[in-house]
This record gives structure tokens, C-alpha cells and sequence, in this order.
């Protein structure tokens, strides 16, 4: 065997070890995606998702690159159920960590769904950044949920604290639901006491009606 295949095994099997960058992406991932659909699902006054210990998922990978000791995870995709049974899918197009020495993972086409009791609820992200020595998530760019029964939110640049289980957006929160329409200039989420609270000229608007034709 070639010494450069030697070298390519022994990243495979350290990337692969417990405790390893990608055993916490994988657990990042997991939490990060089933926690920002909890808040937005919260937020919009849906039954809170209850994301328990005893999430099972499966992970596929299409391929994994090695070069100059960077490590490429392309089309990773994780399935499983939440603690009501719930089951969900996280995909995302690409995991990279630049080299060993760089704490921060890169993450590109960030999606998730979940099939809620009536339909399918999903959620889209451009591409967001893990530091894994902060235990910090950053979303960049605009983050869309969308529900079967109508309900949908965007927002931008959302942080995650995966330490203090604190999430906060920098920017504006609009979006729809069966009684009418909603906006704020951001929002913050505890996600160990499950309070989401909108920031900065929050406004709700009923529309009368509505709530009974979307039935």
C-alpha cells in the first residue's frame, strides 16, 4: 500500500474515532438543525419539537476528500426520529475543515425536515460556520422555515450557543401563520427553558377570517 494511502486510512480512521471533529459534527448537526426548527415551531405557536438523548440517525456520505490535511464531508445526511417519533432528515452539501489546526468547520446547503402531525415542515440555510473550540454555530445568510399548514418564517445570520443552549438572529424576523402575519427586528431563544422572545418593534397583525379559511 502507497504511502499516500496509508495517510488517507489513518485520516479516515482519526476522523472517525469517538470524540473525534467528526463524531462533534455529526452531534452538532444533530442538535443544531432539530434545535433551530424548534424554535421557529415555537415561535409560530405549533407543539414544541422535543429533541431528546434518544435521537436515533443514520449517516451517509457520498465521499470523503483529503488534501494538505483538510478534510471534505460532501452530501452528509442524517436520519432519525425525535423522542415523539417523529422522523427527520439533516442534510448538509458540504462539511470542511480547512486544516487541523483551524477550530472552524464550514458548512454549504444546510436543510432539514420533519414530518409533524400535519405534514411536512422544513427548514433551508445557505451555509453557516461550527467553531468547534466555542462550541458556537453561526448561520450566514437567510434561514426560510416552511410548514404543510401554511406557517412560514425567515430570518437571517442566526447564532447558535451549543454551551449556554442560547440562540439569537441579527436579522429581521417576518413571516405567516393561519391568524395573519408577524414581523420583529430579531429574536432571541432559551432553548433549555423553551422562551422565544421577539425584539425590536415586533408586530402582529390578525386578519380576520383568515384562520377559519385556512381550516
Amino acid at each position: 500500500m502507497s504511502e499516500l494511502a496509508d495517510r488517507v486510512r489513518t485520516q479516515r480512521q482519526v476522523w472517525a474515532v469517538p470524540g473525534s471533529s467528526h463524531d462533534r459534527l455529526m452531534a452538532i448537526m444533530r442538535l443544531a438543525l432539530p434545535a433551530a426548527i424548534l424554535i421557529l415551531i415555537m415561535l409560530l405557536a405549533l407543539a414544541p419539537l422535543t429533541v431528546g438523548s434518544d435521537i436515533s440517525f443514520v449517516l451517509s456520505k457520498d465521499r470523503v476528500e483529503l488534501a494538505r490535511e483538510r478534510m471534505r464531508v460532501t452530501r452528509a445526511t442524517y436520519r432519525g426520529e425525535d423522542s415523539k417519533g417523529q422522523p427527520f432528515q439533516l442534510t448538509a452539501g458540504s462539511a470542511v475543515q480547512v486544516t487541523s489546526r483551524d477550530p472552524v468547520v464550514k458548512l454549504t446547503s444546510l436543510a432539514a425536515q420533519i414530518q409533524l402531525p400535519d405534514g411536512p415542515a422544513t427548514i433551508n440555510a445557505g451555509r453557516g460556520r461550527y467553531d468547534m473550540d466555542s462550541e458556537k454555530v453561526n448561520i450566514d445568510g437567510p434561514v426560510l422555515f416552511r410548514a404543510a399548514d401554511g406557517y412560514q418564517m425567515q430570518t437571517r445570520d442566526v447564532g447558535i450557543d451549543l454551551v449556554t443552549r442560547m440562540v439569537a438572529s441579527e436579522g429581521a424576523v417576518d413571516g405567516t401563520m393561519p391568524l395573519g402575519t408577524f414581523t420583529s427586528d430579531h429574536f432571541t431563544a432559551d432553548l433549555t427553558n423553551r422562551i422565544v422572545v421577539l425584539k425590536g418593534r415586533a408586530r402582529l397583525h390578525i386578519v380576520q377570517g383568515q384562520s377559519k379559511a385556512a381550516r
